[in-house]
Formats: structure tokens, sequence, C-alpha cells
């Protein structure tokens, strides 16, 4: 592993870091007030990241995208980490599980995904299943040729802009020693299919703008053409895919924690107290210098898990500790920070209490601390048969 970026990587870094401050920061008050983008915005937003040659970055050149490495995508979250969820939405990352398209599909939603055209909403957990993804009630029954589909998800992040759906569904059950275990299939379901609404999902005091749906079915009938992967292969097709998210929640904590740190030490070394800047007071030079080591840490971590992707080595628990660290470094940084700001922290003139409440999210989606634990246990005991 080089210790160091490219001149390519830097490019990177500055163009997408420019982008958000240019382009992101100047509206993020405005969709804080509101809690909506405002008309127009999203779309703008897209086609300048389209005209940048950034839009899709994280698909390979052969459908269109840019073919960044995982390190090099990784570098862009980072990035964009800095920006309001709401507003670098639209700069464009489809989910890389579309790459599963076969045939008519990949007309229908992969290439259009990728040239910004469509916009995709992933849609797994369920009101009793979050990280227990197998008791999933949402399910899919065999009629007439069709699957015919019943139950709901919420939590559905970005599905108010989204024009088609990634939806994990139960298609069957399999008795084992262990108890029933259910067999999960990925389907593609378009916005407006008959006996499919979406609805406003809950009000969410993290990203605000950045809203939460709820997807509803009722006797709503899939074709086969509609399967992603194959029946009953749902686990398969996340486990080839879906697994870095976790890498992109650790980049974006990353990029947020820089961002607060930039302010805090900024802050600390103008503001006076006693007579002098309280950066000179060690209650405070102290926390600064705890707060530089974990986003240190913390980035290293998430870069070593891109990179041994990019080497074709096992990741999952480097990428598990990388989310679990990187979050709730995010969370000690934020409250770190409004700490030194002091009462102005929790007013709206700053930006503080917002980044304060945003970075409590991170530990419970994409999977929580809890199971990056579990994940990360296990990897290590595995090996030994226990």
């Amino acid at each position: 592993m080089q210790f160091g970026l490219s001149d390519e990587q830097e490019m990177i870094v500055s163009t997408v870091r420019s982008f958000v401050e240019k382009e992101i920061y100047p509206y993020e008050a405005e969709v804080e007030r509101t809690g909506a983008v405002p008309e127009g915005l999203g779309d703008e937003i897209k086609r300048k990241v389209i005209d940048l040659g950034f839009y899709a970055c994280n698909f390979p050149e052969e459908v269109g995208g840019a073919g960044l490495s995982h390190l090099d995508f990784t570098l862009v979250e980072r990035e964009l980490g800095r920006g309001s969820m709401a507003l670098t939405h639209f700069f464009g990352r489809p989910q890389n599980i579309l790459m599963a398209c076969e045939g008519e599909q990949k007309e229908r939603y992969l290439l259009p995904a990728v040239r910004g055209e469509r916009m995709d909403a992933l849609a797994m957990t369920e009101p009793d299943a979050g990280s227990d993804v197998r008791a999933m009630k949402c399910s899919a029954v065999r009629e007439g040729g069709d699957w015919v589909v019943n139950g709901s998800k919420h939590f559905i992040s970005g599905a108010d802009h989204a024009d088609f759906f990634i939806v994990f569904i139960a298609t069957g059950v399999d008795e084992t020693p262990k108890g029933p275990k259910k067999r999960i299939t990925c389907f593609l379901v378009d916005r407006g299919h008959p006996g499919f609404a979406v609805r406003d999902g809950y009000r969410s005091v993290s990203h605000r703008g950045y809203n939460n749906c709820i997807l509803e079915f009722s006797d709503c009938r899939l074709p086969d053409a509609q399967v992603l992967g194959a029946v009953d292969g749902g686990f398969e097709v996340m486990n080839e895919w879906l697994y870095a998210t976790r890498l992109t929640v650790a980049a974006f904590s990353v990029g947020r924690a820089r961002r607060c740190f930039d302010m805090a030490v900024e802050y600390a070394a103008q503001r006076k107290q006693f007579g002098q800047a309280i950066a000179k007071f060690q209650g405070v030079s102290f926390q600064v210098a705890d707060m530089v080591t974990e986003i240190d840490a913390a980035d290293w971590l998430t870069l070593a898990g891109a990179w041994r992707l990019d080497q074709g080595l096992a990741a999952n628990r480097e990428i598990a500790s990388a989310k679990l660290y990187a979050t709730e470094m995010l969370a000690r940084v934020t409250d770190t920070t409004l700490q030194i700001f002091g009462g102005m922290g929790l007013m709206d003139d700053f930006p503080i209490e917002r980044f304060w409440r945003d970075a409590r999210v991170e530990r419970i989606w994409d999977g929580t601390s809890e199971i990056q634990r579990h994940i990360i246990g296990r990897e290590l005991f595995r090996p030994l048969g226990a």
C-alpha cells in the first residue's frame, strides 16, 4: 500500500472538494431550514456532475461510468461527506448492484441509471427486519406465472426522487436445524407500477432533506423479467455488490469529521477567553490533538479497506472495522467540536449542531455498530472453528 496519493488521485480530491464547496455549501442552510431540496436544484447538480464527468463514477467504463477503483471512489465519497447528504445525493452514485442486470434489464435500468436518466433506491429494511434481514415479512408468491407481492418497506432513503427501486423480498422458507430460514429474491420495481405505492416516511433529526419513505405492496404483480439475479439468490447478490456500502459510510464520516475539525481549529484559534485564544489552553488543545489523531486513524482504516478490495484481498473484517471506528469517531468529533464552540455550537448560526445530529444515524444504517462488531468477531473466530 502506498502512503500517499498519486497526482490523479490528488486531482480527484481537489475537483470533488471544490465542487462541494461551490455547489453544495451555499444551499445547505436552506435545505436544513425547509427540510427539502429546492425545486430544480437536484437536476442542476446532476447536470453539473455529468458535465464534470463524475456521474456514476463508481461504475466501469464499459457501461459508461468513470471506472474509478475502489480507492479512488472512496476518496470521492470522503469529499462528498463534507456536504449535505440531501444535496450530494444528486452527485449520482447508483447502486453497484445494478451490474447484476442482464438482457433487457441493462437497457431499462443499468444504462439509464449510469447516464443519469433514471435514479434508483435500495429497499431492504422493514419495521420488524432491520439488522435481521431474514425476518422480512414482505413476500412474493407465485401466481399465474407472476410474482404477487404484499408487504411494506420503511426507512427507504432517496425514494422520493427514485424512478425505480431495488427491492429485496422473501420468496419462500426453508426448514433448517436452526429453524425456518427465509429465501430472499431481489426485484426491480418501477415507480407507479400497479399495486406499488411510495408514501412519506418519518421525520428524522438526521440529514434533513435526505428523506426516507415507506414502500407499500398490495397484490403487486411482477413478472420474472423484474428479478435481479437468480430467484432465491438475493443473499448472493447482496454479498457480491452491497458489502462495500459500509465503506461508503466510513468515508463519508471521515469527510464530515474533517470539516468539523477544520471549523473547531479555526474557532479555537480566534475565540478569546481570559485574555488569550482558547487554543492555548490544554483543555482545548488536547481535545484537538485527540480529534485529529482519531480522524487520521479512521481515514487510514477506510483507505486500507478500499485498497484491499482493489488488490482482490479479503476485506470483510477491515471494512467492518472502518465502518465501526469511523462512525463512532464522527460522533466523538462532532460532540467535541460542539463543546469547543460552547453555547454557540447549539445555535443554528453555525452548522455544528446539524453535524452533531446528523452524525447519530451513521452508527445505525448500513449495519449498526453492534453488527460490525459481530462481523469482526466472526471473521476472527471462524478460522479457529469457534
